[in-house]
């Protein structure tokens, strides 16, 4: 058994023996049974198909803190905001809900935003029809073990028919100042009938120590309802990141996603859709720019369950020095299915000579009367473009950057919170220059 299994094994033991009577309810026999899917399938090695080019190897040697407190300050999360960013933001440090760091401003009756760890006593039946219902635990490692720990994040409740106007900001801080750090955040979001919220989810680093986040997003989309995903990773280059998403549509519904992947040491993110009705429009957008020894995951799947629908997907990677970057993308679509259109795109720039990229996109029909078409290219920038921009004048550095900023501007600009796309825009930019 590796050290990281070994500890995990312990602070299981350790949670059931500390919570008072309540280990023989269904919601911690749920926990107990993905504890037990965990031990069964164990870390992944590049053995398993999925993680072929993800080495897992130096983080089962490492020693993680999964309780650590932290004195991470009012001043501290000052420092780290997004200027003019305004909406619902709630600060989770180490895994932990921090509610002297929050702001809450959208109306109960528009929005219900609580802490997991609450929700589980004060929203029990919504809690227990949805949580862990859609993300599988019998065949990933990472959303097993989650699903076990599961103790803070948030539920997020949108009642049937109501538009959230602010959007709502989930900041996750990995406070690795004082010793290696992990963390397990389990987010439940609700979208009821006809209801619309934006979310942004943001994973930021303090210290130089390594840090782990273990993170699912378990998301159900009512009939017709209108959810806008973005997710943002500026984590140091200490930073383990292993992150699933799971969004189950209902008929008529519609969603926007897009990752974007700025900063990390390893990186990976697993986005699931379900388009489990008819007439669904999917949308899925991601960006990754990994430099040095970086490594960036992405992997989707989008399940074609019902007739009539749509799903859109196009990630864009720049990758600098020794980076090594994966895709893995598979749409598929059932046997009754008909009608479906399902759209894939992965291009990539190799701005070094040592810099790798991984790509798989797939694609399984069982249905025939369909439109499905997929794409990869990985190469250099357009040496002919570079050489017309030099000729007018512009050196061969900014004209470099340039043309790295256009590439990544198709998803930059696919972001509808202006504070945050602004913000992205300066980050990207500032990175191309120094890169």
């Amino acid at each position: 058994m590796n050290e990281l299994t070994q500890q995990l094994t312990a602070e299981f033991k350790a949670y059931e023996a500390a919570l008072n009577g309540q280990a023989g309810t269904a919601l911690h026999q749920r926990r107990r049974q993905a504890f037990g899917a965990f031990e069964q399938l164990g870390i992944p090695t590049t053995r398993h198909e999925e993680w072929k080019y993800s080495n897992l190897k130096p983080l089962m040697a490492e020693h993680f803190n999964w309780n650590a407190p932290s004195d991470f300050s009012p001043q501290e999360a000052e420092d780290l905001q997004i200027p003019d960013l305004e909406g619902n933001i709630l600060y989770f440090v180490n895994g932990n809900y921090r509610p002297d760091l929050s702001t809450i401003v959208s109306p109960r009756e528009q929005l219900e935003l609580l802490p997991l760890a609450e929700a589980f006593r004060s929203h029990a039946p919504v809690v227990e029809e949805h949580f862990a219902r859609y993300v599988p635990t019998d065949n990933n490692a990472f959303s097993a073990l989650n699903t076990a720990f599961a103790r803070d994040g948030v539920l997020l409740h949108v009642p049937a028919g109501q538009v959230v106007e602010q959007p709502v900001i989930l900041r996750f801080v990995s406070d690795a100042r004082h010793g290696a750090v992990a963390s397990q955040p389990r987010n439940l979001f609700v979208i009821g009938e006809r209801a619309e919220v934006k979310v942004a989810e943001s994973f930021r680093t303090v210290g130089t120590e390594a840090s782990f986040t273990n993170i699912v997003t378990e998301v159900v989309l009512g009939q017709a309802a209108h959810l806008e995903y973005y997710k943002v990773q500026n984590e140091s280059d200490q930073a383990w990141h292993i992150g699933t998403t799971h969004i189950q549509h209902g008929a008529h519904s519609h969603s926007h996603c897009i990752t974007v992947s700025l900063n990390g040491g390893f990186l990976r993110n697993d986005l699931n859709m379900v388009l489990d009705g008819e007439h669904v429009d999917a949308h899925l957008y991601g960006l990754y720019l990994p430099n040095a020894r970086q490594h960036m995951d992405n992997h989707t799947l989008v399940v074609h369950a019902q007739p009539n629908s749509e799903s859109n997907e196009l990630y864009k990677g720049i990758l600098f020095d020794k980076a090594t970057g994966v895709f893995n993308g598979k749409i598929y679509v059932k046997q009754i299915a008909q009608k479906t259109n399902a759209y894939q795109s992965c291009r990539n720039v190799l701005a070094s000579p040592e810099a790798t990229m991984n790509t798989k996109p797939q694609l399984e029909i069982f249905a025939d009367d369909v439109k499905c078409s997929h794409g990869t290219t990985t190469g250099q920038l357009d040496e002919e473009a570079l050489f017309y921009m030099r000729s007018r004048g512009i050196p061969k550095d900014a004209a470099r950057t340039l043309m790295m900023l256009a590439f990544a501007e198709d998803v930059v600009e696919k972001m509808r919170i202006p504070a945050i796309q602004h913000y992205l825009e300066g980050i990207i930019a500032e990175k191309l220059r120094q890169a």
